[in-house]
């Protein structure tokens, strides 16, 4: 994979870094099923979806692929690459004698990115004819804000080659939502940062001019936070669609009714349709999240039909009458399946 199309196969899945395999392979199979070609025909976006969730899928899947792109980002594809049968010296590699190329460099020496590119500064801020590796110097650090916020950044030395910094933030639901004001510290600096209302899970939030410094022009980079959300009891983010379980008794399933269901805007009144089934989703026209244009999308109540498994004597009786003068047989059609 060509480093300028390096896609972050976390934020395609919609996990976080220290997600487990299980967890990667649930988040797979829910997208499989939302973007495969055969529910979507004719549809090149979802196709083209598709593709990028099952690469991400099967580097993450794997335990080799995803060690080397969690060591290397964008270049993991190269550390893989066979080793050259002569170290190259910085400043030059095979095939490639400009200051600081990469195409053929034996990313199996280095023990991440980050000893990668301190390398790399070495060749362009002070060439070593001598072949003598350069390292730079690791910057590893945590975080903290006074409002609880935490971001775990993994970092060149302060004058990175490009002066960007990455970082991520953990929102709740509520937070993402709503939008939220974060402080929290940068060495000897503390910074605000304004997280704006309908933020999603990957969503990256660009901080001008709080990067590293530059390592050609003296300036300082700036900082871009990728978005990750946490789990919220009854709410889950499904694109820009707020989806929810609504659980429903079998008389209100079979006769319909009037429920109250919670939204971001608080309770509201909804109509349950006689008949309901056990999955089906009723739509909360404009109760959902908020696009980038402020614009809300709809809430998904999926109705879930409770069984009560304490019932009284006089509901067990009813029950019972139901069974004895039931009409219809949900099972009929199967004297017509085979394999």
């Amino acid at each position: 994979m060509a480093a300028t199309n390096f896609r972050d196969y976390y934020a395609l899945l919609g996990v976080n870094k220290n997600a487990s395999a299980d967890d990667i392979k649930k988040a797979y199979r829910r997208l499989a099923r939302k973007y495969h070609p055969d529910l979507n025909p004719g549809d090149k976006t979802a196709e083209a979806k598709f593709k990028e969730i099952t690469e991400a899928n099967e580097v993450l899947s794997d335990v080799d692929k995803r060690s080397q792109y969690d060591k290397f980002g964008q270049y993991w594809k190269q550390s893989e690459q066979p080793k050259p049968n002569t170290r190259s010296t910085p400043g030059t590699t095979a095939g490639n004698n400009s200051p600081g190329g990469f195409n053929e460099v034996d990313f199996g020496q280095y023990n991440n990115f980050d000893d990668f590119v301190n390398e790399l500064l070495g060749r362009f801020n002070n060439p070593n004819p001598t072949g003598t590796k350069t390292t730079g110097t690791k910057t590893t650090a945590s975080k903290s804000g006074v409002d609880g916020f935490t971001a775990n950044t993994s970092t060149s030395s302060p004058t990175s080659l490009g002066g960007d910094r990455e970082a991520t933030i953990s929102l709740s639901l509520t937070e993402a939502f709503k939008g939220v004001q974060k402080s929290f510290n940068l060495g000897t600096e503390t910074i605000k940062v304004r997280i704006p209302g309908g933020a999603k899970a990957g969503s990256r939030i660009r901080v001008r001019g709080k990067g590293n410094v530059n390592a050609y022009n003296k300036q300082r980079g700036d900082l871009y936070l990728t978005v990750e959300l946490q789990a919220h009891p009854f709410f889950r983010l499904d694109g820009e669609q707020l989806i929810c379980e609504v659980p429903v008794t079998p008389d209100e399933a079979v006769l319909g009714a009037q429920i109250e269901i919670p939204t971001p805007d608080g309770m509201v009144t909804v109509n349950v349709p006689a008949g309901v089934r056990s999955g089906q989703s009723l739509r909360l026209r404009g109760k959902g999240w908020a696009n980038p244009r402020g614009e809300r999308g709809d809430q998904l109540a999926k109705i879930v039909i409770a069984t009560p498994k304490n019932i009284s004597p006089t509901e067990r009786e009813l029950y019972e009458k139901i069974r004895t003068n039931r009409s219809s047989n949900p099972r009929s059609h199967f004297t017509q399946v085979m394999l």
